[in-house]
């Protein structure tokens, strides 16, 4: 994200929370490089359980100080709606 972008907040928060179509709630952490505001910790795994791909158009909004609110668009322009079914076993307790 453009560095434009810290411009609506009083500090940049160190992680965000991902909200998508669906209501579900993703943590990443932030930090600045080379002039960007990165989504770092985390985004990897949010990208590969929503199954993002080269082509796909993410968009993200300002929703409260900390929450994105995250749409995704396939190669077609159309709405990505992930139910998230895999959410729960990313951050499922491991005995």
């Amino acid at each position: 994200m453009p560095l434009d972008f810290t411009k609506h907040f009083v500090a940049v928060p160190t992680k965000f929370k991902l909200r998508n179509n669906t209501g579900y709630s993703w943590n990443v952490m932030v930090k600045l490089m080379n002039g960007r505001v990165i989504l770092d910790q985390g985004w990897a795994t949010y990208a590969a359980v929503h199954q993002i791909k080269i082509g796909y158009m993410v968009t993200f909004k300002l929703f409260t100080p900390d929450t994105l609110k995250v749409i995704i668009f396939d190669g077609d322009g159309i709405e990505v709606v992930n139910k998230c079914g895999k959410h729960d076993e990313a951050f499922a307790a491991k005995d």
